[in-house]
């Protein structure tokens, strides 16, 4: 019999040897980032021929690859582990998180089924059940991890349509009497679209309901398009509320949204896949006042829980739809338990052990720690928005969260203009957006290392980009 391959399957003394060299190279790597740039200038040619050396045609020493992809990404990528990196809701892993995958890549369990992981799949039910709890979804909690936001918002698609006509799992939208549709603020995450073509039921179905002016959905304007939905033999199947919009950090209102879910017997969802790590905070939770109504959450833990990417979470206390939803008969796997096999209840088959990011840092830190976590990024980014209106910038969005959306004074450089050239400064990294059809300077801060003095580093750097060409 052949020996194993030494390149892919080293001895215990050699994989010691290349873990710790690893160690240290990203360590090192750690304070160069720190030092540099927000944003690298990426050298296109210079990659592109150093790839050109990889043609796999022989073998080659793995520290080569290893120094290779460390250099490349510190010099090719946004680097949003950067503390001045003021940009999107994808901050710094925690290092509990960074531990954890190195924890499932050494053991990688495959989570289709519970028969084969049944310690894997335990933790994830603990988390999913901690979170939904401290949601106050209640003792009876469902759900699965998932690869992000728009996978959780999908299964609250399938679920409600399961609810809403239980022949849609066989012969899908015509089953419905009439087109079904469902409703999300203006100013939501537009991966709703997608979800939509994806689910079948077309982009058509999306109905974007005007804001009130503050960038949060407008109630009056969500009961008129429901019931001219109705008039017109439409079917309505699911009310979505935000929990902290993209562009600016708003909250629908889910109380009211949930009253009029109810009085339609729809499915009502909150896309609380950012906001909803105000959860943490005793102080900040009151923001998200009518979370508990919910039929079901998303929550991305890779936003303000911080773990590593790809790393979302559906939550619901309407358990007994998801089989209905996603089960399927098959001879080859070890198990079908419809409440328990995450193949079962989730779209994935092949998953990733993906709880253990969330499960240590809430391990290590408590509720307690990561409350104190999202209070810290609303004070740095109430920080920002004081400095930068002494200054004469004016902050327009309201929001209680970590995001800022500003104005420059009067005779400055229109935003786009002022958001480019902060980025290519290296300095920060902050984005232009919309809101309420205002172009603005969009700043978010939830990176948990972020300092007085980044802060004020970002202030300097829209100032001094802020000058009229």
């Amino acid at each position: 019999m052949r020996p194993p391959s030494p390149s892919l399957f080293p001895s215990a003394a050699e994989r010691k040897r290349l873990n710790d060299l690893l160690t240290d190279k990203l360590a090192e790597a750690a304070v160069r980032l720190r030092q540099g740039p927000v944003k690298p200038l990426f050298q296109a040619e210079r990659c592109a021929a150093a790839l050109a050396g990889y043609d796999f045609a022989a073998s080659r020493p793995l520290e080569e690859g290893l120094a290779f992809a460390i250099a490349e990404l510190e010099g090719g990528i946004v680097h949003k582990t950067h503390p001045r990196y003021f940009g999107l809701f994808n901050p710094a892993p925690t290092f509990p998180s960074e531990c954890a995958d190195r924890i499932v890549g050494a053991f990688n369990p495959q989570l289709a089924a519970a028969t084969t992981s049944p310690a894997a799949v335990a933790i994830e039910a603990h988390v999913i059940a901690a979170v939904g709890k401290r949601a106050g979804l209640g003792d009876n909690i469902h759900g699965h991890f998932t690869s992000g936001g728009s996978e959780a918002n999908f299964t609250a698609l399938i679920c409600a349509l399961t609810r809403a006509e239980p022949r849609f799992a066989a012969e899908g939208a015509r089953a419905f009497f009439g087109a079904p549709v469902f409703y999300v603020s203006a100013d939501c995450h537009l991966a709703w679209v997608k979800i939509a073509h994806e689910a079948g039921i077309g982009r058509n179905a999306v109905r974007l309901v005007p804001t009130d002016g503050r960038g949060a959905m407008d109630a009056g304007m969500l009961r008129q398009a429901i019931a001219h939905d109705i008039s017109t033999g439409h079917v309505p199947i699911m009310i979505v509320a935000t929990a902290g919009t993209t562009n600016a950090g708003m909250i629908d209102p889910l109380t009211e949204c949930a009253a009029i879910s109810r009085s339609n017997t729809v499915w009502y969802h909150i896309d609380a896949a950012w906001g909803g790590g105000a959860i943490a905070s005793d102080r900040l939770r009151p923001l998200l006042a009518g979370i508990e109504l919910a039929d079901s959450l998303t929550i991305d833990a890779h936003k303000w829980f911080a773990t590593t990417m790809g790393c979302g979470m559906f939550l619901t206390r309407q358990g007994a739809v998801l089989p209905e939803a996603f089960q399927v008969n098959n001879s080859f796997m070890p198990s079908q338990a419809p409440s328990i096999d995450p193949y079962m209840t989730s779209m994935q088959w092949s998953r990733r052990f993906l709880g253990l990011r969330l499960f240590l840092p809430l391990a290590a830190a408590g509720w307690p720690g990561f409350g104190e976590h999202v209070e810290r990024a609303v004070e740095n980014a109430s920080s920002l928005g004081e400095l930068m209106t002494a200054k004469g910038w004016k902050v327009v969005n309201a929001s209680r969260l970590a995001v800022v959306c500003l104005e420059p004074p009067e005779g400055s450089a229109d935003v786009s203009t002022i958001a480019e050239r902060v980025v290519r400064s290296g300095l920060a990294w902050v984005s232009e957006a919309k809101y309420e059809g205002r172009s603005v300077i969009r700043a978010c801060i939830t990176h948990g290392e972020t300092s007085h003095d980044d802060i004020l580093m970002g202030v300097g750097a829209l100032e001094r980009n802020c000058g009229a060409l």
